[in-house]
């Protein structure tokens, strides 16, 4: 699974007028080992990269999460490098992929096919060029995958997706259909507020420091987990799936 280039075709959909992501990104952000990572480098934003000229100040302008390390997505990343076979031979799915941290690492892992989505134009060339400075292929796409069907993937990685309440909640119902589908979760978080704690079986745990904590911050504990079929899991929501999937 490897690529060594970047094919700026790809990502021409993350690219603002008269600014090159691909470019901006190379020029102004540090590339590093992700923390507690050694084996996965990343582009990375610090305080003299001027990101906001990429990503705007306005209110509508979506944060530049894709450019710092998050402790749900370090946590997953960890676990699949240390436990290959989570991911070997399987086409996997990295759902809000940030800067691809746990793409990357399902690639190194031995995965069949990586996915990496997110609804950030300008993170799918950040994922693009992260992908390629690790030395493996990931494929990349643009949009909400939670509006749609299952995708058609044998394991879905979720990182960092349950801050706030209504993502959390959209989430959560597009996981209960991806379940329906047969298709595997795994979960890395640092047990946020909306994180659905009942519905998920721990499988490890790591101690990570997350997005915002101060540089001398003690690193906390993040969980790995299993997301689960609840009880009252209905034949509805499965006949749901079943009808999405033929659309």
């Amino acid at each position: 699974m490897r690529k060594k280039t970047v094919d700026r075709d790809a990502v021409d959909l993350a690219k603002p007028p008269g600014l090159d992501p691909i470019r901006f990104i190379q020029d102004h952000m540090r590339i590093a080992p992700a923390p507690g990572l050694p084996e996965i480098r990343l582009y990375a934003a610090h305080p003299a990269s001027g990101l906001w000229r990429l990503v705007g100040r306005g209110g509508d302008d979506p944060p530049p999460y894709w450019a710092y390390h998050w402790a749900g997505g370090t946590a997953l990343a960890r676990h699949i490098l240390a436990r290959p076979e989570t991911v070997a031979d399987l086409r996997v799915l990295d759902l809000g992929a940030g800067s691809g941290i746990v793409a990357i690492a399902a690639a190194k892992a031995g995965a069949r096919t990586v996915l990496a989505a997110d609804i950030d134009r300008n993170a799918i060339a950040a994922i693009g060029l992260n992908a390629a400075a690790n030395d493996v292929a990931v494929s990349a796409t643009s949009g909400d995958l939670t509006a749609g069907a299952p995708p058609a993937v044998d394991l879905i990685a979720v990182g960092d997706l349950f801050y706030e309440r209504e993502l959390a909640g959209r989430v959560t119902a597009f996981l209960d259909l991806c379940l329906a589908a047969g298709v595997k979760i795994l979960v890395g978080d640092p047990y946020r507020a909306y994180l659905p704690v009942p519905r998920l079986r721990l499988l490890a745990e790591y101690a990570v420091a997350d997005f915002g904590d101060a540089r001398d911050c003690a690193a906390k504990a993040s969980g790995v987990f299993a997301f689960e079929p609840n009880e009252a899991f209905s034949a509805e929501t499965a006949s749901q799936a079943e009808t999405l999937d033929r659309r």
